[in-house]
């Protein structure tokens, strides 16, 4: 994670998970990929080295997921969220702060475990009715940054919200 200029509330922010989201992600992979290369070079019966062409497999889908991972980028400006994803097909997505509804935080006991959170922001927006952002610190506070920024916007266009309550 870096975050671009001073901590005021104008500047614009950018995110990225953190590689403990990716641990956390892939743990089950990456623990069959040793699996698979424990079979591979200690085994000595016939044909074992078969079992390097799934460990190959294995290698290869870890380093695109990293890849993937280390590419992702949410950047949090005055008006906009946006996303970057994407290896071999780059995507961005944008969210409008002053569509943003609802937000959420949670770990889990990984996460937990790890010291990283996943945030989830709700809009009103077709495309991105909920945008996750995963692998943020548990000491960055993007929920009081995104409602700072969604209340500044929706004043700023004139919005605002009527609920009905029973």
């Amino acid at each position: 994670m870096y975050i671009n200029g001073s901590a005021n509330m104008y500047n614009t922010v950018v995110l990225q998970p953190s590689w403990l989201q990716y641990i956390i992600i892939e743990l089950p992979s990456i623990l069959f990929c040793a699996g698979l290369f424990a079979v591979f070079y200690y085994m000595t019966f016939p044909y074992h080295y078969l079992f390097g062409i799934p460990w190959l497999v294995m290698i290869i889908y870890l380093l695109y997921r990293a890849f993937y991972m280390q590419r992702m980028r949410y950047v949090i400006t005055e008006e906009q969220i946006i996303i970057h994803h994407g290896v071999f097909s780059h995507s961005t997505d944008y969210v409008e702060l002053y569509r943003v509804v609802d937000y959420s935080q949670h770990q889990t006991l990984l996460q937990q475990i790890f010291g990283v959170k996943t945030v989830s922001i709700y809009s009103g927006d077709r495309n991105n009715p909920k945008l996750d952002m995963i692998g943020i610190p548990v000491k960055t506070d993007v929920v009081g940054l995104v409602r700072w920024r969604v209340e500044a916007n929706k004043k700023r266009k004139g919005i605002y919200e009527i609920t009905n309550r029973f």
